[in-house]
């Protein structure tokens, strides 16, 4: 892809309007990029845009937004279900869809066959094969991770991932897009887990061993890690907040890449089977019925 940089960003699609995909589209229009945002259900696309809304409302209502700053992200974000229509026009894509390879590689397949050589496409995996991603695309130099963190409109960290095949242009354009939205990027290349996954999933994974064999209760290992070591939040916390089954995937995907350090417990394991996926379905690690 030719030299640009972010300022030259008018318009972008974000695919998926799910927690990731509306997050992301919130901070692209924030910023004040044309944004589109794209699921295959009208139900989908509008619980998305609702978000956002909801988010910004909050935002006003703690004096973190202005209502002309809300005004305008509203103005620059809309809702497409036909693949087309939301990515005509635009000099950049990401995804966010479910972590699930063939999914990607045939959004990417897709992608690589409707859109110019000069479109940046990004997918917001949190652990997959970049590499294996824009193999399914025609020009996979113009292809890279923008790993972004939940909730995208809050938190600053944005992964920027490249392959051996992504070039320069791409990533510097990445990066630059990412400071452009608010966010504080990191350069990082492809390999399982990229860095902020795969430490964290090893922390997580030891946390989580630790409650199986009784070492200490979830609250004080979580209260071990913010207090003693300054985390924000705790491993385990954040392991319902960020689904038990995505980082059960997750840490299959690294056990199998990087060996048995990543071996999911089996705690881990009971606890998906039984439907105890953390925050979305009311209990994981915590109670958050009581929690509220």
């Amino acid at each position: 892809m030719t030299d640009t940089n972010a300022a030259s960003i008018e318009r972008a699609a974000v695919l998926g309007a799910g927690t990731m995909g509306h997050g992301i589209a919130h901070v692209l229009a924030a910023c004040g990029v044309q944004t589109r945002l794209f699921d295959v259900s009208e139900e989908a696309v509008a619980r998305g845009l609702a978000k956002i809304e909801a988010n910004l409302d909050k935002g006003v209502a703690r004096g973190k937004v202005t209502e002309e700053a809300r005004a305008g992200a509203l103005a620059k974000v809309s809702g497409a279900t036909v693949l087309d229509e939301a990515i005509e026009g635009v000099q950049a894509v990401i995804e966010a869809v479910p972590e699930r390879m063939e999914l990607k590689t045939g959004i990417f397949r897709e992608l690589g066959a409707k859109l110019d050589e000069g479109v940046l496409l990004a997918t917001n995996t949190s652990s997959l094969s970049i590499t294996e991603i824009a193999d399914a695309t025609r020009h996979p130099e113009r292809v890279v991770g923008m790993h972004f963190f939940n909730p995208v409109h809050i938190m600053k960290l944005v992964e920027i991932v490249r392959t051996e095949r992504s070039s320069d242009a791409a990533a510097e354009l990445a990066l630059d897009l990412a400071r452009r939205m608010g966010k504080d990027p990191i350069d990082v290349r492809d390999a399982p887990g990229f860095a902020s996954s795969r430490l964290g999933i090893a922390i997580g994974m030891e946390a989580i061993r630790m409650v199986e064999e009784e070492v200490a209760s979830a609250a004080d290992i979580d209260k071990a890690m913010t207090l003693g070591y300054g985390f924000p939040m705790g491993p385990l916390k954040l392991t319902d907040l960020v689904g038990l089954d995505v980082r059960l995937a997750i840490a299959e995907y690294l056990s199998g890449e990087l060996g048995d350090r990543f071996t999911p417990p089996q705690l881990l394991r009971d606890k998906v089977d039984r439907g105890e996926l953390g925050k979305k379905s009311g209990q994981g690690f915590y109670d958050w019925n009581r929690e509220g």
